[in-house]
């Protein structure tokens, strides 16, 4: 009987590990796990899951990445306004939104996950954040595929 509870519990925690290493992380409605939209950079800090990567200088936005996701040396994955906070999320790859999108998904798949998706004057597919009226994802897709997408604050400050 103890054999049987000790094999039926490593099969469990076998399973789910096997399952955790399946998923890939989310870029979801508020943000990447415990680095939400909108946070302080003290906040942010507490999180334990960034680390800054360039100064915001005269009241700019400041640039970091993600522990589990550096960006190359002159490129940021996250900036954080003084004014509205954590402003954006850029995804790495890997990543893919609720809706299953990720680099390289092609137009028609974006096109299918956000029907009302809009291409805005510099060329970037945009969509109010499903769930979050505070934000939008943005894509960039070239060729016919995802270049490069993340999500930001409506009112982010920080790029164009």
């Amino acid at each position: 009987m103890i054999g049987a509870s000790l094999l039926a519990g490593s099969l469990l925690v076998s399973g789910a590990t096997a399952a955790n290493a399946q998923t890939k992380p989310t870029l979801g409605t508020h943000g990447y796990g415990a680095v939400k939209l909108g946070m302080t950079v003290k906040q942010a800090k507490t999180t334990g899951d960034v680390v800054q990567k360039t100064p915001g200088g005269s009241g700019g936005c400041s640039g970091w990445d993600l522990k589990k996701f550096p960006t190359p040396k002159d490129s940021v994955g996250i900036y954080i306004s003084p004014k509205v906070g954590l402003a954006a999320i850029f995804a790495a790859k890997g990543m893919r939104t609720p809706e299953g999108i990720e680099i390289g998904s092609t137009a028609k798949q974006v096109k299918a996950a956000y029907p009302r998706i809009k291409k805005d004057f510099q060329g970037f597919y945009v969509i109010k954040v499903p769930g979050n009226k505070r934000a939008y994802y943005f894509f960039d897709i070239t060729r016919g595929k995802v270049t490069e997408y993340g999500i930001a604050l409506n009112k982010q400050d920080c790029f164009n």
